[in-house]
């Protein structure tokens, strides 16, 4: 699989979870990969390791990419450590969940920070160096909870609806020039993030799934790397769901 040879990515919140297959598999397919991590640096190398140990190129950088300075440093330091780059991938996020009226203020900020804000920051940044190579492919990873709506997920919903949004109005912003902008949204996916939710909610959602599977990370980062290659260079503005089916 060599559809990415010659293409640099960046992947935001990619030691673990999603990120981590994302980053994966767009390094089997031939990109040279920029592991983005927060608070977790063993992990970070980790996924680096598996990378450069099956003959890829990949390395990793810190960076809270909810602040624009650390977003602007984390993009520069992937142009000059590989020279340009042709893919961006917005993955970063977390979870605070309540309802609304426990809901903490500091709960609201967070999530919509680290969920929208960071892609809107690796977005206004990696957009420049994009136009200036007359092409690149900028893809959000949102979620269903972002079309539908999910009870007890105000502010994560609203900030995967937001991304929903900002795919949108980038994708016109940007097409001119020869940039993609699209977004994956997963279903359940088994991750750090979905571990704390109870095995009866997990039987749930298999029941309202028509594949009757959970969705695994390796599922969201094929149609990535689908949407970061040649391949895909008519698609933008997308919203793909990969959720088996959950939100018909």
């Amino acid at each position: 699989m060599t559809r990415l040879t010659g293409k640099v990515a960046l992947v935001t919140g990619a030691s673990r979870g999603i990120g981590a297959a994302i980053a994966r598999r767009l390094a089997a397919e031939g990109a040279a990969v920029v592991v983005n991590y927060h608070r977790s640096p063993e992990a970070a190398e980790q996924v680096v390791a598996a990378i450069t140990g099956c003959g890829g190129q990949a390395v990793a950088v810190q960076a809270d990419v909810s602040r624009l300075d650390q977003a602007t440093e984390l993009v520069k330091a992937a142009q000059k450590q590989f020279g340009r780059l042709d893919i961006l991938v917005n993955n970063a996020g977390t979870t605070r969940d309540n309802v609304i009226m426990m809901m903490k203020e500091e709960d609201w900020d967070i999530v919509l920070a680290t969920n929208l804000k960071s892609a809107w920051n690796c977005a206004k940044v990696a957009s420049r160096i994009m136009l200036k190579q007359n092409g690149g492919r900028i893809i959000n990873i949102t979620s269903v909870a972002g079309i539908a709506g999910n009870a007890g997920q105000s502010n994560y919903a609203a900030a995967k609806a937001g991304m929903i949004g900002l795919t949108k109005s980038l994708a016109k912003e940007l097409g001119p020039r020869g940039i993609t902008v699209n977004a994956v949204a997963p279903g359940f996916v088994p991750t750090d993030l979905t571990q704390s939710l109870i095995e009866q909610m997990k039987e749930t959602i298999l029941e309202h799934t028509p594949l009757r599977r959970l969705g695994m990370p390796e599922d969201v980062a094929a149609v990535v790397a689908f949407l970061a290659s040649d391949e895909a260079g008519f698609i933008t503005g997308q919203v793909i769901a990969v959720d088996g089916g959950m939100v018909l």
